[in-house]
């Protein structure tokens, strides 16, 4: 064969066989009944690393608490979900009567235009549906284009309103324990400096072991000027991994506190 001489492949010698690849995971669609019987229909992403493709046992339970306590915690409220996989407190907080919520997590486009979808064909969110809206943010970062989404009281107050939210949710979110100062910052960067203003925090400790590691998340929440204080305590019927190891009443118990401003932290600001 002289060098001149073509060599037809057809094209396939580096063409990888059908199913070589694992399929792209789809999303599924999931419905959630709240207590007044209504139901929501939640998309959920695809599997995904950042673990948006799961309705965790917090934000579950944490929507519920919403539910029973709406009227002082969360009606004409502006709140802000943080970490917030499919949207789920975000949604009820909206739906029960809050005047602005903020929903939020790691600015994957997934992740937020899932969100987005979430928040567009909920059909019990009432109008305008403006009054929630979601953003991508990175926890312990600047907060100010999280902040820019309260409007201004009008007309404006004869004494200066402190600029945040009312209310935050966390749901699920301390397993990340490399990511504890990070929350705490964000925390204070963004939730209003006063008596009133309120952080909801609801986990799982899906890893019994790292129970202590979780819990780690309050000293910080204490140092950083919060008081802490245990408002829930859920056994539910089965765990949400059922091969994971370690103790099971554990791994199907949810636990929710509540964090406030200390006297002394308000005073000092």
């Amino acid at each position: 064969m002289s060098s001149d001489d073509e060599i037809d492949l057809g094209g396939t010698m580096f063409q990888e066989p059908a199913g070589y690849f694992p399929p792209e995971p789809v999303a599924k669609y999931i419905e959630h009944t709240l207590l007044s019987g209504q139901t929501i229909e939640l998309r959920l992403v695809g599997h995904n690393p950042l673990w948006g493709h799961h309705l965790w046992n917090g934000s579950q339970a944490v929507s519920k608490y919403l539910q029973q306590h709406g009227e002082s915690e969360v009606r004409n409220k502006n709140v802000l979900e943080l970490g917030a996989g499919a949207g789920l407190p975000s949604l009820v907080a909206a739906i029960i009567g809050a005047q602005k919520v903020v929903v939020t997590d790691y600015p994957d486009g997934d992740l937020i235009s899932n969100i987005e979808h979430n928040i567009a064909s909920c059909a019990l969110l009432p109008d305008p549906t403006s009054i929630i809206s979601a953003s991508g943010y990175l926890w312990g970062y600047p907060a100010d284009s999280l902040l820019s989404k309260l409007s201004p009281l009008s007309p404006a107050p004869d004494y200066e309103e402190p600029l945040g939210f009312d209310l935050l949710i966390l749901a699920d979110l301390l397993f990340n324990h490399s990511e504890h100062a990070a929350l705490v910052s964000t925390i204070r960067s963004t939730l209003k400096r006063t008596s009133k203003s309120k952080v909801l925090v609801f986990f799982t400790p899906y890893r019994p072991w790292l129970l202590e590691k979780d819990m780690a998340f309050f000293k910080l929440a204490v140092d950083a000027g919060f008081e802490v204080e245990k408002i829930w305590e859920e056994v539910l019927d089965t765990v949400m991994f059922e091969n994971d190891p370690g103790d099971e009443l554990l791994r199907r118990t949810v636990f929710g506190y509540k964090l406030r401003w200390t006297e002394g932290s308000l005073q000092n600001q």
